[in-house]
């Protein structure tokens, strides 16, 4: 009977069966690219290119360029990344395993930008200064012994000039009159009586009569041929009215003696007394022949 070891060479070697599953783990089966997985996404929805353009603002060379595996055309990482996420949200998949495939096909994502600089920032930022009270007092008391002098340097050549000015400026008073008598007040002369030329420049075809208070005043009144008023006051002495009209001539007269009247160029000399009232109606013929007139 020989005693050998439990456990015989073969039995030490690995089976067959081992060797291939250590084959499997060590090189798993790699899936689609990409580009693929997009247009194979995009076909199955049953959208075209431009369609997907149209949806997602991303440009057809841009969308053809990413389905082939060809990233160049868009502008860096940052946008590549964007717009994988972009095709896969428009062909129904989802664009996780997708970004993190082109992270590690092209040396995975930047690392984030660390936080120390923006404190650093905020650090070197300088601080709101306050405002400097003494300087601005010193500021300030300078500026009031500044104007005192300046007001005290002035004011020298002011008072000296000042009296020549207002002596200057002053105007003399007149001088008083002593005695002197109040001026007599100028005479107005008389309204002139009516002349005989005037007088003889009467119109033909007209009624003139003409009124002169001569010796005193008198009240009046005068019509026209319709009865219309012409005038219907008093005359004061030396005044003088005139009325005319195509038929004639209606007049009162309250003091008839101090009136004179002159009827178409002529004077009509009546016995008319003082205080008398007279009604007279004179016409284009009046005078009439026999009446008394100057003569």
């Amino acid at each position: 009977m020989s005693i050998g070891n439990a456990n015989s060479p073969e039995e030490e070697r690995p089976s067959t069966d081992d060797r291939s599953e250590d084959r499997l783990v060590e090189r798993p089966v790699e899936g689609p690219s990409i580009g693929t997985a997009l247009k194979k996404a995009r076909i199955a929805a049953g959208l075209t290119v431009d369609e997907v353009s149209s949806t997602t603002r991303v440009r057809i060379p841009i969308v053809h360029a990413i389905e082939e595996d060809d990233f160049t055309r868009c502008g860096g990482d940052v946008y590549a990344r964007g717009h994988i996420r972009t095709l896969a949200r428009a062909v129904h998949i989802d664009p996780a395993p997708l970004v993190d495939a082109y992270d590690a096909a092209h040396g995975g994502r930047p690392a984030p930008t660390p936080a120390a600089p923006m404190f650093e920032a905020e650090r070197i930022r300088p601080e709101r200064q306050r405002p400097n009270w003494t300087a601005a007092m010193v500021a300030a008391i300078v500026a009031v012994i500044g104007f005192v002098g300046f007001t005290a340097f002035s004011g020298g050549d002011d008072q000296s000039r000042r009296p020549v000015a207002e002596g200057s400026a002053s105007p003399k008073p007149a001088p008083k009159q002593s005695g002197a008598q109040p001026a007599a007040p100028i005479p107005q002369a008389p309204k002139p009586e009516p002349s005989d030329s005037a007088i003889a420049a009467a119109p033909k075809d007209l009624v003139t009569v003409v009124l002169t208070a001569d010796t005193g005043e008198s009240w009046i009144s005068a019509k026209d041929h319709n009865g219309r008023l012409l005038f219907d006051g008093t005359l004061n002495q030396g005044e003088s009215k005139t009325f005319t009209d195509k038929e004639s001539v209606d007049l009162v007269l309250g003091d008839a003696g101090a009136v004179k009247l002159f009827v178409n160029g002529k004077e009509i000399k009546d016995d008319f007394q003082p205080g008398q009232v007279e009604r007279l109606t004179y016409t284009k013929e009046d005078p009439l022949p026999g009446e008394p007139q100057a003569g």
